[in-house]
């Protein structure tokens, strides 16, 4: 019964257009790759057991290149992003096995400024290589994360960069 409640809430949480994406309750926005299909609940919960699991998912058919997105409860709105980027290293330094930065940057992307995560990491069953975005949105956090294992990365890089590029948050 839970699944099934928590299964309708994610389907009316999110409503899929072709490839654009919206989130429930916001006019915030991005286009996945085609193929990508909401992940169910029980995906959800096998990909991200620690109960720290986004709110929601978009994925290819084997979930081992997914879009997670969601708000968190967290104003991040007066931080100074440089120094949540150092906060986020020094965490992850600590907490994620065989980490390998890539690339910390604030970017600018829809009118807002974003902290820019990419890395490498050691998960269980597959080496990972991340892209997080964050930024503020009322008070709130908004969080993407374009996941993806190192072996699909390449086959998924250029589709996820570009979906980046199409995230848009109001005005």
């Amino acid at each position: 019964m839970k699944l099934m409640f928590s299964l309708l809430l994610f389907a009316v949480s999110i409503s899929v257009s072709a490839k654009e994406i919206n989130i429930s309750d916001t006019n915030i926005s991005f286009v996945a790759p085609d193929e990508f299909q909401p992940l169910s609940q029980e995906m959800i919960d096998i990909k991200w057991p620690q109960k720290n699991a986004p709110e929601w998912v978009v994925g290819n058919s084997t979930a081992s290149t997914t879009i997670a997105y969601g708000l968190k409860n967290n104003d991040n709105s007066d931080a100074d992003l440089s120094e949540l980027m150092t906060y986020f290293k020094t965490t992850f330094d600590r907490m994620v096995p065989g980490i390998e930065w890539i690339k910390r940057d604030i970017i600018q992307l829809s009118g807002k400024r974003w902290l820019y995560l990419e890395m490498t990491s050691n998960a269980v069953n597959a080496d990972i290589h991340n892209i997080m975005l964050l930024t503020s949105y009322g008070e709130e956090m908004l969080i993407f994360n374009f996941n993806s294992t190192k072996d699909d990365f390449p086959k998924y890089e250029t589709r996820l960069r570009e979906s980046i590029q199409t995230i848009q948050l109001p005005n």
